[in-house]
């Protein structure tokens, strides 16, 4: 009797789960042994269509030329000195161009970091030194990263399981979510009602005079990919105004080309007093950024915020070259027309399919999601967790979101081709549909 012999990927798999701390995700089983632009072949030669994207990271597609090119060249030079000892043009280089994309009113200054996280640490700990108060504002369906505060901050139970106590004075507040929480009104009636509830929650909450931020992903990523109502936004800017708060935009997810734009916020016409970045900055280098108003990022005493790793040179070389290509290729543009192809298929599946409560987001920033019943608050984890499933099995790496695990979330690179996109757009349907019991 011939024994099962199982592939390399099955063998990749075993050695992960022997050495690898199982608190470390699992949310794709596909494995990788090269990447290019929306393509990942798996160590058995596999191709696979990634509508991933390394949860938001390749904007610009796995390994752009020119981006690989830049980190060999920097490697070759300085790996590492810290920028805190040895200044280097890199990280100059890069904050000018960030503080050029990104202006934050008359005059814009920037810090650099390793990871999102750290970028969302860093604004509170600026935020808190700009205002002297100590108070932080957030939001139900948020995700802001894992370390400590910003683990405080995210929303998500499943996500911070018995690693108590956390950071003290944060407050919560419902996130503006149309679909959710609508009652019959229209957005811009619901944003009214949603606007109500902060002023009256700076009554029975917190006092507002010691809020330093209120902090809020314009689209939440982790939470369902939900962009909150422009009039919320800009109601919401006034009252930071009206109270002396510091505003931060969490666009660690939202950033570079996915909402068509730098940073989503670019959309609503709002400008924050802080905001952060990560994710597609680097191409998938380990690099962050916290922008801001320059009096309020002067506002940090020095030494008080940074670290050893702050802004690596090879990072700083991966995200400049990233920016040039984004813009050579008008990756913009190419956000908001692979949104707008994207929306038009899953609004046409959704007419299909009774179980896809919502199809959402902004450019290329999209989510579908699953209820019972037609039913908001009837979350369908189960049926989604099986289309990504059933996905998986015919080439096409994709991602839950959400709560309950009940969105489906596109992250594919914007770099993808007219042909990957119908190609994996295809997969979906027909195993929504299958999953969906609704025949093809």
């Amino acid at each position: 009797m011939l024994k099962f012999l199982k592939n390399n990927s099955e063998k990749l798999l075993d050695r992960r789960r022997a050495v690898v701390a199982n608190g470390v995700g699992v949310f794709n089983t596909a494995t990788v042994k090269s990447a290019k632009g929306a393509t990942i072949i798996d160590t058995d030669g596999k191709e696979w269509i990634d509508f991933a994207g390394g949860i938001g990271v390749v904007n610009a597609g796995h390994c752009p030329e020119s981006v690989v090119k830049a980190i060999q060249d920097q490697a070759a030079k300085y790996i590492h000195t810290s920028f805190n000892v040895v200044t280097y043009e890199p990280y100059i280089e890069l904050c000018e161009k960030l503080a050029e994309i990104l202006p934050h009113g008359k005059k814009t200054k920037a810090m650099l970091v390793s990871t999102g996280a750290e970028a969302v640490e860093n604004a509170i700990k600026i935020a808190r030194q700009a205002t002297r108060r100590q108070a932080v504002v957030c939001y139900t369906g948020a995700f802001h990263g894992r370390t400590m505060m910003a683990m405080t901050l995210t929303s998500k139970i499943d996500y911070k399981v018995n690693c108590g106590p956390f950071a003290p004075e944060v407050y919560r507040l419902p996130f503006p979510n149309y679909y959710r929480y609508n009652r019959g009104g229209d957005l811009d009636q619901f944003a009214e009602w949603e606007l109500k509830r902060l002023h009256e929650s700076m009554r029975n909450m917190v006092d507002p005079n010691n809020v330093a931020a209120i902090i809020i992903e314009p689209v939440q990523g982790e939470g369902g990919i939900n962009p909150a109502p422009e009039k919320y936004l800009k109601g919401l800017r006034k009252f930071c105004d009206d109270h002396g708060i510091m505003l931060i935009f969490d666009e660690v997810q939202s950033g570079f080309g996915r909402t068509g734009n730098w940073a989503s916020w670019q959309n609503y016409g709002i400008t924050p007093d802080i905001s952060t970045y990560a994710k597609s900055l680097g191409s998938g280098m380990p690099i962050a950024a916290i922008l801001g108003k320059a009096d309020v990022m002067d506002a940090a005493a020095p030494g008080t915020i940074g670290g050893t790793y702050i802004g690596n040179p090879v990072c700083c070389a991966a995200a400049l070259a990233t920016i040039a290509y984004m813009k050579e290729i008008n990756l913009n543009r190419k956000g908001v027309e692979v949104g707008k192809y994207t929306r038009n298929r899953l609004k046409e599946l959704q007419k299909k399919c009774p179980q896809i409560g919502d199809v959402r987001g902004l450019g290329a920033f999209l989510a579908v999601e699953f209820v019972k019943n037609g039913d908001p608050r009837q979350p369908d984890g189960e049926l989604t967790g099986k289309i990504v499933k059933a996905c998986a099995e015919h080439g096409l790496v994709l991602l839950s979101a959400g709560t309950h695990k009940n969105v489906l979330r596109i992250l594919s690179p914007l770099v993808i081709t007219d042909e990957q996109l119908d190609n994996g757009l295809s997969i979906l349907e027909e195993e929504t549909m299958k999953a969906c019991g609704v025949k093809s």
